[in-house]
């Protein structure tokens, strides 16, 4: 028996193996609503593109909690005009969409532009976390500093 994890791949940001991904961070119900885009800019940046051609800026929300990227957007009614809709092909329905982030992954920013929400991340790793190098010293190098021998037992220091 084989198992399809694409759906994971598509909702989930900056992970770099599949051993970090949980099953359960995916709903059961699949929406397709509003389409979008994960793409990787770079070595540590990621943008996220959804479609949402119809909302302003205002209608439009992008929240992070918890290691979780919401983008949501909220229809406002149209006021003034009465128009008969005679087919709607345009969506313009409430929606939310959840993307699950990978540890240090912080949102740069985002942009509306075409019809397009453009979310900018990066991986922003801690200096504390980040591999350092540790030099390694030789007993030849090393200075002994000890008050306990009289000054001629000491060894001699290099200059």
């Amino acid at each position: 028996m084989t198992r399809d994890f694409t759906p994971l791949f598509r909702t989930a940001i900056g992970f770099d193996r599949l051993a970090q991904m949980v099953e359960g961070l995916q709903d059961t119900s699949p929406t397709t609503f509003p389409p979008y885009n994960i793409e990787k800019t770079g070595d540590e940046s990621y943008r996220v593109s959804v479609a949402v051609a119809g909302f302003a800026p205002d209608d439009l929300d992008v929240t992070v909690r918890d290691n979780t990227l919401l983008v949501s957007g909220r229809v406002q009614p149209a006021q003034g005009e009465k128009v008969a809709t005679l087919y709607r092909g345009i969506a313009g329905r409430s929606f939310e969409r959840r993307f699950a982030l990978a540890d240090h992954i912080v949102v740069e920013g985002a942009n509306l532009d075409n019809g397009l929400l453009h979310i900018a991340l990066k991986r922003v790793v801690p200096e504390a976390l980040k591999p350092r190098r540790i030099g390694i010293s030789t007993g030849a190098t090393q200075k002994v500093i000890s008050a306990d021998l009289p000054a001629a037992e000491q060894p001699a220091q290099a200059a």
